[in-house]
C-alpha cells in the first residue's frame, strides 16, 4: 500500500512521507475550513437554500482537491473563492436583479473561458498584457469589498442618514462578538496558531450559544439535500449583453488570483526548478479552471486555489497527497451541517475582515512612483467596495488607465489586453 502511494504521488522523489503529507493536509484544511460556514451564509442571501449550499461547498471543494492531488500532484486546496461569492450575491443578484440561476450560468461561462485560456497561449497573453498595477489592484479591491461586507454583517458599520455610514452599537452582543471574533483571529494568527480563522468563528458561535443568542442544533447529522441547487444553473439566461462585464469579472479576478496563488505555493513547495520552470503548472491551471465549471453544478461561485495552502506547505506538504487529504476532510465535513446552521453572520464577520486585510498586502508591490499606473490602480481598489461591484470598480479603473495613458502621451504603452477589457467595460456603460 505504502509503495503504491509512494509511486502515485512520488513521495520519495519529493523527500516527504505519508505521515507528513497527512499532517500538511490537515493543516491546510483547518486554515481554509471557514469557507464551509461563510460561503453558505453569503450565497443564501441570493435566495439559494443554505443547507444545499453547505453540501455543495463541501462536495465542490472535495472533488476539486482530489483532482488537484491526483492529476497535478500539487499540495493545493481548492474551494469556492471569497470575494466572487459576495459579488455573485450582492451585485449580480442583489443590485443587477438577475436570478441566482442565471448568475450561476455566468460563472459557468467564465469557467469555460478560463479552461480555454488554460489549454492555450491566451492565458500567458492576457496575464502579460494586463499591467501589473491593475492586476494587484483587482485583488486588493476585492479584499476591501469582502472587508466592507464583514463590517456590515457584524454591525460594526451601519447606515447613517447624516453621514451615509457610521459606527455600530457595541453595547449590542452581536456587534461586540463580531469585533471580538476579529481580535481573537488576529491574536491567534500573530501567535501562528494553525486554524486561527476557524477557531475564531467557532469561538464566537460558542459564546453566542452560552449567551442564548442562538439555539443548539446538534453536531452531526445526515447531510441536507443538494436538490435545491443541483444542476440549477441557467446558461442560456447568461447570454445577455449586460452579463458580459460580469463574466469578465468572474474570469479575470479568478485568473489572476489563481495564477498568483499557484506560483506562490509552487515556490514555497519547491516545485520551481533552477531555470524557473514550474512543475505541472499547466495541469494545476486545468484543474482550477475545471473546478470552477464543476462547482456551478453544485450551486457554487467560482472554485479556486487557496493561498491558505501555504500553511500546509510550511507543515511539510510537497505532493498531491496533501490535497487528497484536504479533499477527504471536506467530504467528511458534510456530516457537520448542524454546526454550520448554528453559526450566525456576526461569527463569520471577523473572518471576512481578517481575510480582507490579508488581501490588501499585495498593495506593497504597487508602483507608487508612476502616477499613470498608480492612479487607475487606486481607483479600482477604492471603487470596488464603494460601488459594491467588482465589475464596476474594474471598469472605472481600466477606463481611467486608458485616459491617463493617452493624455500623458503614452499611447504606445497601452497593451492589447488593456484595450480589450476597456472596450468590454465601455460597451457596458454605453449600452446598459
Amino acid at each position: 500500500m505504502k509503495q503504491a502511494i509512494d509511486q502515485i504521488f512520488k513521495l520519495s522523489h519529493n523527500n516527504t512521507t505519508i505521515k507528513r503529507e497527512f499532517l500538511a493536509g490537515f493543516t491546510t484544511f483547518i486554515t481554509m475550513a471557514y469557507i464551509i460556514f461563510v460561503n453558505p451564509q453569503i450565497m443564501s442571501e441570493s435566495g439559494m437554500d443554505q443547507g444545499a449550499i453547505f453540501v455543495g461547498t463541501c462536495l465542490a471543494a472535495s472533488i476539486a482537491c482530489l483532482l488537484m492531488g491526483l492529476f497535478a500532484n500539487w499540495p493545493v486546496g481548492l474551494a469556492p473563492g471569497m470575494g466572487l461569492n459576495a459579488f455573485f450575491t450582492y451585485t449580480v443578484v442583489g443590485q443587477m436583479g438577475y436570478p441566482w440561476e442565471v448568475a450561476l450560468g455566468a460563472v459557468f461561462l467564465a469557467g469555460i473561458l478560463f479552461f480555454i485560456m488554460s489549454v492555450t497561449s491566451l492565458r500567458r497573453w492576457m496575464i502579460d498584457s494586463i499591467p501589473l498595477n491593475l492586476r494587484i489592484a483587482m485583488g486588493s479591491g476585492v479584499g476591501l469589498f469582502i472587508g466592507f461586507i464583514g463590517l456590515k454583517s457584524g454591525g460594526i458599520i451601519v447606515s447613517n442618514n447624516a453621514t451615509l455610514l457610521g459606527l455600530g452599537d457595541f453595547s449590542s452582543y452581536e456587534t461586540f462578538l463580531s469585533a471580538l471574533g476579529f481580535l481573537l483571529i488576529s491574536v491567534l494568527a500573530v501567535r501562528k496558531v494553525p486554524g486561527a480563522i476557524i477557531i475564531g468563528v467557532l469561538g464566537v458561535t460558542l459564546a453566542a450559544l452560552l449567551l442564548n443568542l442562538i439555539e443548539f442544533q446538534g453536531v452531526v447529522a445526515y447531510p441536507p439535500s443538494l436538490a435545491p441547487t443541483l444542476m440549477k444553473l441557467d446558461i442560456l439566461g447568461a447570454f445577455d449583453i449586460a452579463m458580459i462585464s460580469v463574466i469578465m469579472s468572474f474570469l479575470f479576478v479568478n485568473l489572476f488570483d489563481t495564477t498568483g496563488t499557484l506560483l506562490g505555493v509552487a515556490s514555497r513547495a519547491g516545485l520551481v526548478d533552477k531555470d524557473g520552470n514550474v512543475s505541472n503548472l499547466d495541469k494545476a491551471l486545468k484543474v482550477d479552471s475545471s473546478a470552477s465549471i464543476l462547482g456551478t453544478f453544485f450551486g457554487c461561485s467560482p472554485v479556486t486555489s487557496y493561498v491558505e495552502s501555504s500553511a500546509g506547505v510550511e507543515a511539510g506538504g510537497r505532493t498531491g497527497l496533501t490535497s487528497v487529504t484536504v479533499g477527504f476532510l471536506f467530504l467528511l465535513a458534510i456530516f457537520f451541517s448542524p454546526i454550520a446552521a448554528m453559526v450566525p453572520a456576526y461569527a463569520t464577520s471577523g473572518a471576512l475582515i481578517y481575510v480582507a486585510i490579508l488581501m490588501l498586502s499585495g498593495m506593497e508591490n504597487l508602483n507608487w512612483k508612476k502616477l499613470s499606473d498608480l492612479l487607475p490602480a487606486l481607483i479600482i481598489i477604492v471603487m470596488i467596495p464603494l460601488t459594491f461591484s467588482i465589475a464596476d470598480g474594474i471598469a472605472l479603473g481600466f477606463l481611467s488607465y486608458i485616459t491617463l495613458k493617452v493624455g500623458s502621451g503614452e499611447f504606445n504603452k497601452i497593451t492589447s489586453g488593456a484595450w480589450f477589457l476597456t472596450l468590454v467595460f465601455l460597451t457596458k456603460f454605453i449600452y446598459l
